[in-house]
C-alpha cells in the first residue's frame, strides 16, 4: 500500500520535475533569493534560506530518481528477457543473468569474450580466404581480357617471356 502510493508519487515527482516549468521555477527562485540579498544583507539567514532548501530537495530527489531508475531498468530487462525467450537461437539461460552471482557474471563475460575473439579469428580467416578468390578472379579476367584482344601478359613480359 505505502509502495504503491510512492511509486504513484514517484512517478508524478519524475514527470513534473523533467518539464521545463520545472526549471523555470526553480530558476526564478535561486533569482528571487539571490536579488533579495542586499535586502537581507547577505546574512547568514538568508544564505541558510537557499542551502536548506537545496539540500532537503536534493536528498529527496535521490530517492526519486532512484525509483525511477529501478523501474526502467526492471522493465528493460524484463524486454530483453522477452527478446531472448522469443528468439529460437537465444539462449534461454540468458534470461534473467542480471540476477546471478558476480562470480557467475564474470564466467559468463569470459565466456563471451572468447566467443569475441573466435569470431574475429574466423573472420579474419573469411576476409583472407575471399581477398585471395578475388584476386584470384580478377587475374583470370584480366588474362581472358588479354587473351581475346591477342595481348601479350605484361606479367611474362616483366619476366623476360
Amino acid at each position: 500500500m505505502v509502495s504503491d502510493a510512492f511509486s504513484r508519487f514517484a512517478r508524478w515527482m519524475e514527470r513534473q520535475s523533467g518539464r521545463p516549468g520545472a526549471f523555470v521555477t526553480a530558476f526564478a527562485v535561486v533569482l528571487v533569493w539571490g536579488l533579495t540579498g542586499p535586502l537581507f544583507h547577505f546574512s547568514d539567514t538568508w544564505q541558510l534560506v537557499i542551502n536548506t532548501g537545496t539540500t532537503i530537495v536534493t536528498f529527496l530527489m535521490v530517492f526519486i530518481i532512484q525509483n525511477a531508475q529501478n523501474r526502467d531498468t526492471q522493465a528493460i530487462h524484463l524486454k530483453l528477457d522477452e527478446l531472448i525467450r522469443a528468439s529460437h537461437s537465444a539462449r534461454n539461460g540468458m534470461i534473467d543473468v542480471e540476477e546471478m552471482p558476480e562470480t557467475e557474471l564474470a564466467k559468463v563475460k569470459r565466456s563471451f569474450e572468447h566467443l569475441a575473439k573466435t569470431a574475429e579469428c574466423l573472420d579474419h580467416r573469411i576476409d583472407e580466404k575471399v581477398e585471395r578468390a578475388v584476386e584470384r578472379e580478377v587475374e583470370r579476367e584480366v588474362d581472358e581480357e588479354l587473351e581475346e584482344r591477342g595481348l601479350p601478359d605484361p606479367a611474362d613480359r616483366l619476366q623476360g617471356r
